[in-house]
């Protein structure tokens, strides 16, 4: 049981190591956000937020929801 937790930690220590080291060579840490991926820009694909605010500006956000009547 020990074994298998100091092999766990010893692990995950190695890889924060090299991930540290990565990030001190390279000086910069890539973007994972949708809209900086210059493909998935051209394929029109946008993030939610995004897509929520398209909507809210065409008035489509709730085009779903009939409208009460009076």
């Amino acid at each position: 049981m020990i074994k298998t937790l100091l092999f766990s930690v010893l692990i995950i220590a190695i890889s924060m190591a090299l991930l540290c080291i990565k990030l001190f060579f390279d000086k910069k840490v890539k973007s994972m956000h949708i809209h900086d991926n210059p493909r998935l820009k051209d394929e029109g694909i946008h993030c939610a937020m995004d897509q929520d605010r398209e909507a809210r500006q065409g008035g489509k956000a709730f085009s779903y929801v009939k409208p009460k009547k009076n």
